[in-house]
Protein backbone atom coordinates (compact mmCIF):
# COMPACT_ATOMS: atom_id res chain seq x y z
CA UNK A 1 0.00 0.00 0.00
CA UNK A 2 1.47 3.33 -1.08
CA UNK A 3 1.45 6.33 1.25
CA UNK A 4 1.83 8.87 -1.56
CA UNK A 5 -1.02 11.13 -2.56
CA UNK A 6 -2.87 10.05 -5.67
CA UNK A 7 -1.69 11.81 -8.80
CA UNK A 8 -4.02 12.72 -11.66
CA UNK A 9 -3.14 12.94 -15.34
CA UNK A 10 -5.60 14.32 -17.89
CA UNK A 11 -5.26 13.59 -21.60
CA UNK A 12 -6.99 15.91 -24.06
CA UNK A 13 -6.90 16.08 -27.85
CA UNK A 14 -6.74 18.88 -30.38
CA UNK A 15 -6.69 19.73 -34.10
CA UNK A 16 -8.52 16.58 -35.28
CA UNK A 17 -10.15 13.54 -33.71
CA UNK A 18 -8.92 9.94 -33.86
CA UNK A 19 -5.31 10.82 -33.10
CA UNK A 20 -4.95 7.96 -30.64
CA UNK A 21 -5.49 9.49 -27.20
CA UNK A 22 -6.52 6.07 -25.93
CA UNK A 23 -3.30 4.40 -27.09
CA UNK A 24 -1.26 7.32 -25.75
CA UNK A 25 -2.98 7.12 -22.35
CA UNK A 26 -2.64 3.33 -22.24
CA UNK A 27 1.04 3.56 -23.19
CA UNK A 28 1.76 6.10 -20.47
CA UNK A 29 -0.11 3.94 -17.98
CA UNK A 30 2.03 0.96 -18.90
CA UNK A 31 5.24 3.00 -18.59
CA UNK A 32 4.26 4.27 -15.15
CA UNK A 33 3.26 0.78 -14.05
CA UNK A 34 6.67 -0.46 -15.20
CA UNK A 35 8.11 1.96 -12.64
CA UNK A 36 6.27 0.24 -9.80
CA UNK A 37 3.31 2.62 -9.55
CA UNK A 38 -0.27 1.43 -9.24
CA UNK A 39 -2.19 2.87 -12.17
CA UNK A 40 -5.73 2.96 -13.50
CA UNK A 41 -7.19 4.60 -16.60
CA UNK A 42 -10.62 6.03 -17.26
CA UNK A 43 -12.42 7.39 -20.32
CA UNK A 44 -14.82 10.33 -20.18
CA UNK A 45 -16.96 10.44 -23.33
CA UNK A 46 -19.04 13.59 -24.02
CA UNK A 47 -21.86 11.91 -25.95
CA UNK A 48 -25.35 11.75 -24.41
CA UNK A 49 -25.85 8.00 -24.79
CA UNK A 50 -25.55 6.37 -21.38
CA UNK A 51 -23.14 3.90 -22.97
CA UNK A 52 -22.19 2.80 -26.50
CA UNK A 53 -24.30 -0.37 -26.25
CA UNK A 54 -26.98 0.81 -28.67
CA UNK A 55 -24.65 2.65 -31.04
CA UNK A 56 -23.70 1.38 -34.49
CA UNK A 57 -20.15 -0.02 -34.71
CA UNK A 58 -19.73 2.16 -37.79
CA UNK A 59 -20.14 5.20 -35.54
CA UNK A 60 -18.30 4.07 -32.47
CA UNK A 61 -16.38 0.89 -33.24
CA UNK A 62 -16.45 -2.12 -30.95
CA UNK A 63 -18.38 -2.17 -27.69
CA UNK A 64 -15.97 -3.47 -25.06
CA UNK A 65 -17.46 -5.28 -22.06
CA UNK A 66 -15.91 -5.23 -18.59
CA UNK A 67 -15.97 -8.03 -16.01
CA UNK A 68 -18.82 -6.35 -14.15
CA UNK A 69 -20.95 -6.11 -17.29
CA UNK A 70 -20.54 -2.51 -18.39
CA UNK A 71 -20.69 -1.77 -22.12
CA UNK A 72 -17.86 0.66 -22.73
CA UNK A 73 -15.76 2.49 -25.28
CA UNK A 74 -13.22 0.37 -27.17
CA UNK A 75 -10.37 2.33 -25.55
CA UNK A 76 -11.01 0.39 -22.34
CA UNK A 77 -9.90 -2.69 -24.25
CA UNK A 78 -6.60 -0.96 -24.99
CA UNK A 79 -6.33 0.09 -21.33
CA UNK A 80 -6.82 -3.48 -20.12
CA UNK A 81 -4.42 -4.97 -22.66
CA UNK A 82 -1.64 -2.44 -22.01
CA UNK A 83 -2.01 -2.45 -18.21
CA UNK A 84 -2.74 -6.19 -18.02
CA UNK A 85 -5.47 -5.58 -15.46
CA UNK A 86 -9.26 -5.66 -15.41
CA UNK A 87 -11.23 -2.43 -15.27
CA UNK A 88 -14.87 -1.82 -14.32
CA UNK A 89 -17.89 0.40 -14.90
CA UNK A 90 -16.09 3.09 -12.88
CA UNK A 91 -13.60 3.49 -15.72
CA UNK A 92 -15.97 4.67 -18.46
CA UNK A 93 -18.17 7.73 -17.95
CA UNK A 94 -20.43 9.46 -20.47
CA UNK A 95 -22.36 12.72 -20.44
CA UNK A 96 -25.47 10.55 -20.52
CA UNK A 97 -24.49 8.94 -17.21
CA UNK A 98 -23.65 12.31 -15.65
CA UNK A 99 -26.89 14.03 -16.71
CA UNK A 100 -28.93 10.95 -15.78
CA UNK A 101 -27.55 11.02 -12.23
CA UNK A 102 -27.89 14.79 -11.88
CA UNK A 103 -31.53 14.74 -13.02
CA UNK A 104 -32.30 11.74 -10.80
CA UNK A 105 -30.95 13.66 -7.81
CA UNK A 106 -33.01 16.70 -8.84
CA UNK A 107 -36.18 14.60 -8.95
CA UNK A 108 -35.41 13.23 -5.50
CA UNK A 109 -34.95 16.74 -4.12
CA UNK A 110 -31.25 16.32 -3.34
CA UNK A 111 -30.46 19.86 -4.48
CA UNK A 112 -32.88 21.42 -1.97
CA UNK A 113 -34.73 23.54 -4.51
CA UNK A 114 -31.64 24.96 -6.23
CA UNK A 115 -31.67 25.80 -9.91
CA UNK A 116 -29.77 22.86 -11.41
CA UNK A 117 -27.00 24.08 -13.71
CA UNK A 118 -23.94 22.85 -15.59
CA UNK A 119 -21.84 24.68 -13.01
CA UNK A 120 -21.72 23.54 -10.25
CA UNK A 121 -24.01 20.52 -10.40
CA UNK A 122 -22.82 18.77 -13.56
CA UNK A 123 -19.16 19.67 -13.01
CA UNK A 124 -19.34 18.47 -9.39
CA UNK A 125 -20.71 15.13 -10.58
CA UNK A 126 -17.86 14.84 -13.10
CA UNK A 127 -15.26 15.66 -10.43
CA UNK A 128 -16.75 13.00 -8.19
CA UNK A 129 -16.34 10.43 -10.98
CA UNK A 130 -12.65 11.30 -11.32
CA UNK A 131 -11.99 10.01 -7.81
CA UNK A 132 -14.53 7.15 -7.75
CA UNK A 133 -11.72 4.76 -8.68
CA UNK A 134 -10.33 5.31 -5.17
CA UNK A 135 -13.42 3.73 -3.57
CA UNK A 136 -11.86 0.26 -3.53
CA UNK A 137 -8.44 1.38 -2.33
CA UNK A 138 -5.47 3.59 -3.05
CA UNK A 139 -4.21 4.13 -6.59
CA UNK A 140 -0.95 5.99 -7.20
CA UNK A 141 -1.91 7.44 -10.58
CA UNK A 142 -5.29 7.93 -12.27
CA UNK A 143 -5.09 8.75 -15.98
CA UNK A 144 -8.25 10.29 -17.40
CA UNK A 145 -8.80 10.56 -21.14
CA UNK A 146 -11.30 13.22 -22.22
CA UNK A 147 -13.03 12.09 -25.42
CA UNK A 148 -13.50 14.38 -28.38
CA UNK A 149 -11.47 17.38 -29.46
CA UNK A 150 -10.87 20.83 -27.97
CA UNK A 151 -13.57 23.07 -29.43
CA UNK A 152 -16.35 20.48 -29.22
CA UNK A 153 -19.23 22.13 -27.39
CA UNK A 154 -20.32 18.89 -25.72
CA UNK A 155 -16.91 18.46 -24.08
CA UNK A 156 -16.91 21.81 -22.28
CA UNK A 157 -18.42 20.56 -18.98
CA UNK A 158 -15.65 17.96 -18.70
CA UNK A 159 -12.93 20.52 -19.42
CA UNK A 160 -14.41 22.93 -16.90
CA UNK A 161 -14.54 20.11 -14.35
CA UNK A 162 -10.86 19.22 -14.76
CA UNK A 163 -9.98 22.93 -14.68
CA UNK A 164 -11.61 23.18 -11.28
CA UNK A 165 -10.15 19.85 -10.18
CA UNK A 166 -6.56 20.94 -10.87
CA UNK A 167 -6.87 23.87 -8.45
CA UNK A 168 -8.54 21.72 -5.81
CA UNK A 169 -5.63 19.25 -6.10
CA UNK A 170 -2.65 21.56 -6.60
CA UNK A 171 0.65 19.82 -7.21
CA UNK A 172 -1.03 16.50 -7.96
CA UNK A 173 -2.28 17.08 -11.52
CA UNK A 174 -0.66 17.06 -14.94
CA UNK A 175 -2.13 17.70 -18.38
CA UNK A 176 -1.13 16.07 -21.67
CA UNK A 177 -2.45 17.56 -24.90
CA UNK A 178 -2.26 15.39 -28.01
CA UNK A 179 -2.27 17.24 -31.34
CA UNK A 180 -1.49 16.73 -35.01
CA UNK A 181 1.52 18.18 -36.78
CA UNK A 182 0.52 17.98 -40.46
CA UNK A 183 3.09 17.61 -43.20
CA UNK A 184 2.53 19.64 -46.37
CA UNK A 185 4.05 17.73 -49.25
CA UNK A 186 3.95 20.68 -51.65
CA UNK A 187 6.21 22.79 -49.44
CA UNK A 188 7.93 19.92 -47.64
CA UNK A 189 7.12 21.37 -44.21
CA UNK A 190 5.78 20.23 -40.86
CA UNK A 191 3.26 22.86 -39.72
CA UNK A 192 2.89 23.82 -36.05
CA UNK A 193 0.17 26.47 -36.35
CA UNK A 194 -2.76 24.06 -35.75
CA UNK A 195 -1.08 22.92 -32.53
CA UNK A 196 -0.51 26.51 -31.43
CA UNK A 197 -4.20 27.30 -31.96
CA UNK A 198 -5.31 24.15 -30.16
CA UNK A 199 -3.18 24.96 -27.11
CA UNK A 200 -4.50 28.52 -27.21
CA UNK A 201 -8.07 27.15 -27.05
CA UNK A 202 -7.11 24.95 -24.11
CA UNK A 203 -5.45 27.77 -22.24
CA UNK A 204 -8.47 30.01 -22.81
CA UNK A 205 -10.48 27.43 -20.89
CA UNK A 206 -7.98 27.65 -18.03
CA UNK A 207 -5.90 24.53 -18.63
CA UNK A 208 -2.18 24.81 -19.31
CA UNK A 209 -0.70 21.62 -20.75
CA UNK A 210 2.41 20.22 -19.07
CA UNK A 211 3.15 18.00 -22.04
CA UNK A 212 2.33 18.47 -25.72
CA UNK A 213 2.34 15.18 -27.59
CA UNK A 214 2.58 15.60 -31.35
CA UNK A 215 1.35 13.02 -33.83
CA UNK A 216 3.21 13.14 -37.12
CA UNK A 217 4.30 10.97 -40.02
CA UNK A 218 7.98 11.70 -39.35
CA UNK A 219 9.99 12.47 -36.19
CA UNK A 220 9.94 16.11 -35.13
CA UNK A 221 13.22 17.97 -35.77
CA UNK A 222 14.64 19.86 -32.78
CA UNK A 223 13.76 23.23 -34.34
CA UNK A 224 10.09 22.21 -34.58
CA UNK A 225 10.09 21.13 -30.93
CA UNK A 226 11.74 24.41 -29.95
CA UNK A 227 9.12 26.37 -31.87
CA UNK A 228 6.20 24.55 -30.24
CA UNK A 229 7.79 24.96 -26.81
CA UNK A 230 8.29 28.70 -27.37
CA UNK A 231 4.76 29.45 -28.55
CA UNK A 232 3.00 27.09 -26.13
CA UNK A 233 4.99 27.91 -22.97
CA UNK A 234 6.41 24.49 -22.18
CA UNK A 235 9.92 23.11 -21.93
CA UNK A 236 11.34 21.63 -25.15
CA UNK A 237 11.70 18.32 -23.28
CA UNK A 238 7.92 18.41 -22.75
CA UNK A 239 7.23 18.39 -26.50
CA UNK A 240 6.92 14.67 -27.23
CA UNK A 241 7.11 13.30 -30.75
CA UNK A 242 4.60 10.51 -31.43
CA UNK A 243 5.40 9.15 -34.86
CA UNK A 244 3.17 6.80 -36.84
CA UNK A 245 4.23 3.18 -36.26
CA UNK A 246 3.25 -0.17 -37.75
CA UNK A 247 1.88 -1.60 -34.50
CA UNK A 248 0.20 0.05 -31.53
CA UNK A 249 2.44 -2.05 -29.28
CA UNK A 250 5.45 -0.04 -30.45
CA UNK A 251 3.97 3.19 -29.05
CA UNK A 252 5.09 2.70 -25.40
CA UNK A 253 8.64 2.01 -26.56
CA UNK A 254 8.64 5.12 -28.76
CA UNK A 255 7.30 7.27 -25.92
CA UNK A 256 9.88 5.76 -23.62
CA UNK A 257 12.61 6.91 -26.03
CA UNK A 258 11.06 10.38 -25.91
CA UNK A 259 11.26 10.18 -22.08
CA UNK A 260 7.54 10.86 -21.62
CA UNK A 261 7.45 8.96 -18.32
CA UNK A 262 10.38 10.99 -16.97
CA UNK A 263 8.75 14.29 -17.95
CA UNK A 264 5.47 13.28 -16.26
CA UNK A 265 7.20 12.07 -13.10
CA UNK A 266 9.02 15.40 -12.88
CA UNK A 267 5.77 17.33 -13.37
CA UNK A 268 4.20 15.35 -10.53
CA UNK A 269 7.28 15.53 -8.27
CA UNK A 270 7.80 11.76 -8.30
CA UNK A 271 11.01 9.75 -8.40
CA UNK A 272 10.44 6.15 -9.48
CA UNK A 273 13.07 3.84 -10.92
CA UNK A 274 12.18 1.95 -14.10
CA UNK A 275 11.76 -1.80 -13.67
CA UNK A 276 12.34 -2.38 -17.38
CA UNK A 277 10.25 -3.40 -20.37
CA UNK A 278 11.95 -6.68 -21.27
CA UNK A 279 8.79 -8.76 -21.76
CA UNK A 280 7.07 -6.01 -23.75
CA UNK A 281 10.10 -5.58 -26.01
CA UNK A 282 10.24 -9.33 -26.60
CA UNK A 283 6.57 -9.35 -27.60
CA UNK A 284 7.03 -6.41 -29.99
CA UNK A 285 10.09 -8.06 -31.54
CA UNK A 286 8.10 -11.24 -32.12
CA UNK A 287 5.34 -9.45 -34.07
CA UNK A 288 7.90 -7.40 -36.01
CA UNK A 289 9.81 -10.47 -37.21
CA UNK A 290 9.34 -10.51 -40.99
CA UNK A 291 10.62 -14.10 -41.22
CA UNK A 292 7.51 -15.50 -39.56
CA UNK A 293 5.33 -17.76 -41.72
CA UNK A 294 1.96 -16.28 -42.73
CA UNK A 295 -1.42 -17.73 -41.80
CA UNK A 296 -4.52 -16.63 -43.74
CA UNK A 297 -7.58 -16.24 -41.52
CA UNK A 298 -10.95 -14.92 -42.69
CA UNK A 299 -13.23 -12.87 -40.46
CA UNK A 300 -16.73 -13.20 -41.90
CA UNK A 301 -18.91 -10.42 -40.48
CA UNK A 302 -21.20 -7.51 -41.29
CA UNK A 303 -18.97 -4.60 -40.26
CA UNK A 304 -15.87 -5.63 -42.17
CA UNK A 305 -15.39 -2.16 -43.72
CA UNK A 306 -14.31 -0.91 -40.28
CA UNK A 307 -11.75 -3.03 -38.42
CA UNK A 308 -12.42 -1.05 -35.21
CA UNK A 309 -15.75 -2.87 -35.01
CA UNK A 310 -13.76 -6.04 -34.23
CA UNK A 311 -10.64 -4.48 -32.70
CA UNK A 312 -10.36 -6.91 -29.75
CA UNK A 313 -10.56 -9.85 -32.17
CA UNK A 314 -7.81 -8.33 -34.30
CA UNK A 315 -5.60 -7.85 -31.26
CA UNK A 316 -6.35 -11.34 -29.95
CA UNK A 317 -5.25 -12.82 -33.28
CA UNK A 318 -2.06 -10.74 -33.06
CA UNK A 319 -1.38 -12.11 -29.57
CA UNK A 320 -2.00 -15.67 -30.76
CA UNK A 321 0.22 -15.18 -33.80
CA UNK A 322 3.05 -14.07 -31.52
CA UNK A 323 2.51 -17.17 -29.36
CA UNK A 324 3.02 -19.41 -32.41
CA UNK A 325 5.68 -17.22 -34.05
CA UNK A 326 3.53 -16.73 -37.12
CA UNK A 327 2.03 -13.70 -38.86
CA UNK A 328 -1.75 -13.45 -39.12
CA UNK A 329 -3.01 -12.20 -42.45
CA UNK A 330 -6.62 -11.19 -41.82
CA UNK A 331 -9.01 -11.36 -44.78
CA UNK A 332 -12.11 -9.24 -44.18
CA UNK A 333 -15.10 -10.98 -45.75
CA UNK A 334 -18.51 -9.31 -45.87
CA UNK A 335 -21.13 -11.92 -44.98
CA UNK A 336 -23.53 -10.36 -47.50
CA UNK A 337 -21.01 -11.04 -50.27
CA UNK A 338 -20.88 -14.69 -49.22
CA UNK A 339 -24.68 -14.80 -49.53
CA UNK A 340 -24.50 -13.41 -53.05
CA UNK A 341 -21.46 -15.22 -54.45
CA UNK A 342 -20.98 -18.29 -52.26
CA UNK A 343 -18.34 -19.16 -49.67
CA UNK A 344 -15.75 -20.78 -51.93
CA UNK A 345 -14.94 -17.54 -53.75
CA UNK A 346 -13.77 -15.91 -50.52
CA UNK A 347 -12.74 -18.79 -48.26
CA UNK A 348 -11.11 -21.50 -50.36
CA UNK A 349 -7.57 -20.27 -49.63
CA UNK A 350 -8.15 -19.73 -45.91
CA UNK A 351 -6.43 -21.73 -43.17
CA UNK A 352 -8.89 -20.55 -40.54
CA UNK A 353 -12.39 -19.04 -40.49
CA UNK A 354 -13.81 -16.87 -37.70
CA UNK A 355 -17.39 -15.62 -37.41
CA UNK A 356 -17.64 -12.82 -34.80
CA UNK A 357 -20.51 -11.56 -32.71
CA UNK A 358 -23.23 -9.29 -33.98
CA UNK A 359 -26.95 -8.67 -34.14
CA UNK A 360 -29.70 -8.77 -36.72
CA UNK A 361 -30.63 -10.57 -39.91
CA UNK A 362 -28.31 -8.88 -42.40
CA UNK A 363 -25.58 -11.26 -43.53
CA UNK A 364 -26.75 -14.14 -41.34
CA UNK A 365 -27.17 -16.61 -44.21
CA UNK A 366 -23.68 -15.69 -45.41
CA UNK A 367 -22.29 -16.51 -41.98
CA UNK A 368 -24.11 -19.84 -42.01
CA UNK A 369 -22.59 -20.62 -45.42
CA UNK A 370 -19.15 -19.76 -44.03
CA UNK A 371 -19.75 -22.18 -41.16
CA UNK A 372 -20.78 -24.93 -43.58
CA UNK A 373 -17.66 -24.32 -45.66
CA UNK A 374 -15.44 -24.57 -42.58
CA UNK A 375 -17.18 -27.70 -41.30
CA UNK A 376 -17.28 -29.64 -44.57
CA UNK A 377 -13.78 -28.61 -45.73
CA UNK A 378 -12.25 -29.35 -42.29
CA UNK A 379 -10.98 -25.79 -41.92
CA UNK A 380 -10.40 -24.64 -38.30
CA UNK A 381 -13.38 -22.60 -37.14
CA UNK A 382 -13.90 -20.24 -34.22
CA UNK A 383 -17.39 -18.85 -33.62
CA UNK A 384 -17.96 -16.01 -31.18
CA UNK A 385 -21.44 -15.32 -29.80
CA UNK A 386 -23.46 -14.98 -33.04
CA UNK A 387 -20.79 -17.26 -34.51
CA UNK A 388 -22.11 -19.96 -32.18
CA UNK A 389 -25.66 -19.29 -33.34
CA UNK A 390 -24.60 -19.62 -36.98
CA UNK A 391 -22.81 -22.87 -36.18
CA UNK A 392 -25.83 -24.31 -34.38
CA UNK A 393 -28.21 -23.36 -37.19
CA UNK A 394 -25.92 -24.76 -39.90
CA UNK A 395 -25.40 -28.04 -38.06
CA UNK A 396 -29.13 -28.33 -37.38
CA UNK A 397 -30.05 -27.82 -41.02
CA UNK A 398 -27.41 -29.98 -42.67
CA UNK A 399 -26.53 -32.67 -40.11
CA UNK A 400 -29.38 -33.04 -37.61
CA UNK A 401 -32.04 -32.84 -40.34
CA UNK A 402 -33.87 -29.73 -39.16
CA UNK A 403 -34.05 -28.12 -42.59
CA UNK A 404 -35.70 -24.90 -41.40
CA UNK A 405 -33.70 -24.50 -38.20
CA UNK A 406 -33.15 -20.88 -37.28
CA UNK A 407 -32.85 -18.31 -34.52
CA UNK A 408 -35.99 -16.57 -33.32
CA UNK A 409 -33.99 -13.35 -33.66
CA UNK A 410 -34.04 -13.94 -37.42
CA UNK A 411 -37.34 -15.82 -37.84
CA UNK A 412 -39.69 -15.89 -34.89
CA UNK A 413 -41.95 -18.33 -36.75
CA UNK A 414 -39.28 -20.97 -37.38
CA UNK A 415 -40.51 -24.53 -36.65
CA UNK A 416 -37.10 -25.36 -35.16
CA UNK A 417 -35.99 -22.50 -32.88
CA UNK A 418 -32.54 -23.90 -32.07
CA UNK A 419 -31.53 -20.42 -30.92
CA UNK A 420 -34.05 -18.54 -28.84
CA UNK A 421 -34.48 -15.59 -26.50
CA UNK A 422 -32.87 -15.90 -23.11
CA UNK A 423 -35.39 -17.71 -20.89
CA UNK A 424 -35.28 -15.05 -18.14
CA UNK A 425 -36.00 -12.15 -20.52
CA UNK A 426 -39.32 -11.07 -21.95
CA UNK A 427 -40.26 -9.38 -25.21
CA UNK A 428 -40.53 -5.61 -25.28
CA UNK A 429 -37.69 -4.76 -22.94
CA UNK A 430 -35.51 -1.75 -23.53
CA UNK A 431 -32.48 -2.34 -25.75
CA UNK A 432 -29.81 -0.63 -23.66
CA UNK A 433 -28.04 -2.58 -20.91
CA UNK A 434 -30.56 -5.43 -20.85
CA UNK A 435 -28.50 -8.27 -22.26
CA UNK A 436 -26.56 -10.96 -20.46
CA UNK A 437 -23.52 -8.82 -19.79
CA UNK A 438 -20.18 -9.36 -18.07
CA UNK A 439 -18.40 -12.34 -16.57
CA UNK A 440 -20.24 -15.61 -16.00
CA UNK A 441 -18.88 -19.03 -14.97
CA UNK A 442 -18.72 -22.04 -17.27
CA UNK A 443 -18.11 -25.71 -16.51
CA UNK A 444 -15.77 -27.42 -18.99
CA UNK A 445 -16.22 -31.00 -20.16
CA UNK A 446 -13.07 -33.11 -20.12
CA UNK A 447 -11.52 -34.64 -23.25
CA UNK A 448 -12.68 -31.76 -25.45
CA UNK A 449 -10.96 -29.03 -27.44
CA UNK A 450 -12.19 -26.60 -24.80
CA UNK A 451 -10.49 -28.53 -22.02
CA UNK A 452 -7.30 -28.86 -24.06
CA UNK A 453 -7.27 -25.07 -24.39
CA UNK A 454 -7.96 -24.07 -20.79
CA UNK A 455 -6.71 -27.20 -18.97
CA UNK A 456 -9.21 -26.63 -16.18
CA UNK A 457 -12.83 -27.42 -15.39
CA UNK A 458 -14.14 -24.08 -14.16
CA UNK A 459 -13.64 -20.93 -16.21
CA UNK A 460 -15.17 -17.46 -16.39
CA UNK A 461 -15.72 -15.40 -19.54
CA UNK A 462 -17.47 -12.18 -20.55
CA UNK A 463 -20.81 -12.18 -22.34
CA UNK A 464 -22.90 -9.78 -24.42
CA UNK A 465 -26.02 -11.37 -25.90
CA UNK A 466 -29.77 -11.92 -25.65
CA UNK A 467 -30.14 -15.26 -27.43
CA UNK A 468 -28.99 -18.74 -26.41
CA UNK A 469 -28.93 -22.27 -27.76
CA UNK A 470 -32.25 -23.98 -27.06
CA UNK A 471 -31.41 -26.86 -24.69
CA UNK A 472 -34.47 -28.79 -25.90
CA UNK A 473 -32.35 -29.76 -28.93
CA UNK A 474 -29.26 -30.95 -27.06
CA UNK A 475 -30.05 -34.67 -27.34
CA UNK A 476 -30.67 -34.50 -31.12
CA UNK A 477 -27.45 -32.58 -31.68
CA UNK A 478 -25.36 -34.89 -29.54
CA UNK A 479 -26.64 -37.93 -31.43
CA UNK A 480 -25.62 -36.22 -34.68
CA UNK A 481 -22.06 -35.65 -33.48
CA UNK A 482 -21.98 -32.33 -31.65
CA UNK A 483 -20.26 -31.94 -28.29
CA UNK A 484 -21.49 -29.41 -25.76
CA UNK A 485 -18.17 -28.86 -24.05
CA UNK A 486 -19.08 -25.81 -21.97
CA UNK A 487 -22.24 -25.48 -19.89
CA UNK A 488 -23.36 -23.00 -17.24
CA UNK A 489 -23.06 -24.32 -13.64
CA UNK A 490 -26.86 -24.57 -13.43
CA UNK A 491 -26.84 -26.78 -16.54
CA UNK A 492 -29.40 -24.73 -18.46
CA UNK A 493 -27.24 -22.59 -20.75
CA UNK A 494 -24.90 -23.79 -23.51
CA UNK A 495 -21.63 -21.88 -23.44
CA UNK A 496 -19.47 -23.81 -25.92
CA UNK A 497 -20.12 -26.35 -28.67
CA UNK A 498 -17.76 -28.41 -30.81
CA UNK A 499 -18.10 -30.66 -33.86
CA UNK A 500 -16.71 -34.09 -33.02
CA UNK A 501 -15.71 -35.12 -36.57
CA UNK A 502 -13.54 -32.07 -37.20
CA UNK A 503 -9.89 -31.22 -36.46
CA UNK A 504 -10.79 -27.96 -34.67
CA UNK A 505 -14.30 -26.54 -34.67
CA UNK A 506 -15.24 -24.55 -31.55
CA UNK A 507 -17.98 -21.95 -31.06
CA UNK A 508 -18.58 -20.10 -27.80
CA UNK A 509 -21.43 -17.96 -26.55
CA UNK A 510 -19.03 -15.64 -24.74
CA UNK A 511 -16.42 -13.18 -26.03
CA UNK A 512 -12.91 -14.49 -25.29
CA UNK A 513 -11.37 -11.61 -27.25
CA UNK A 514 -12.04 -9.29 -24.31
CA UNK A 515 -9.53 -11.13 -22.10
CA UNK A 516 -6.57 -11.68 -24.41
CA UNK A 517 -3.40 -9.77 -23.57
CA UNK A 518 0.01 -9.14 -25.19
CA UNK A 519 2.25 -12.03 -24.21
CA UNK A 520 -0.76 -13.85 -22.72
CA UNK A 521 -2.76 -15.09 -25.68
CA UNK A 522 -6.26 -16.23 -24.84
CA UNK A 523 -6.45 -20.07 -24.79
CA UNK A 524 -9.15 -20.30 -27.49
CA UNK A 525 -7.45 -17.86 -29.85
CA UNK A 526 -4.10 -19.53 -29.18
CA UNK A 527 -5.42 -22.97 -30.10
CA UNK A 528 -7.50 -21.69 -33.04
CA UNK A 529 -4.44 -20.01 -34.53
CA UNK A 530 -2.37 -23.09 -33.72
CA UNK A 531 -4.81 -25.30 -35.65
CA UNK A 532 -4.92 -22.77 -38.50
CA UNK A 533 -1.12 -22.65 -38.59
CA UNK A 534 -1.02 -26.44 -38.80
CA UNK A 535 -3.60 -26.34 -41.60
CA UNK A 536 -1.50 -23.80 -43.51
CA UNK A 537 1.55 -26.05 -43.27
CA UNK A 538 -0.28 -29.03 -44.78
CA UNK A 539 -2.17 -27.14 -47.50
Amino acid sequence: MSNMETKFIFVTGGVVSSLGKGIAAASLGMLLKSRGLTVTLQKFDPYLNRDPGTMSPYQHGEVFVTEDGCETDLDLGHYERFLDQNLSRLNNITSGMIFWDVLTKERKGDYLGSTVQIIPHVTNEIKKRITDNLIDGHVDVIITEIGGTIGDIEGLPFLEAIRQFQFENRGNCAHIHLTLIPYLGTSGELKTKPTQHSVKELRAIGIHPDVIMCRSTTPLPSEIKDKIALFCDVQTSSVISSVDVASIYEVPLCLKEEKLDEVILKALNLTQKSLGLTKWKKFVESIQDTRRPEVNIAIVGKYTALSDAYISIVESLTHAGAAHMCSINIHWVDAVDVEKSGASKYLKKMSGILVPGGFGERGMEGKIRAVEFARTRKIPYLGLCLGLHAAAIEFGRHVVGLSKANSTEIDDMTPFPVIHYLPDQTDGRNKGGTMRLGAYPCVVKKETKLHQAYRKINISERHRHRYEFNIDYIEKYEKAGMIFSGISPCGTLVEVLEVKAHPWFVACQFHPEFKSRPGKSHPLFRDFVGASFKKSQTA
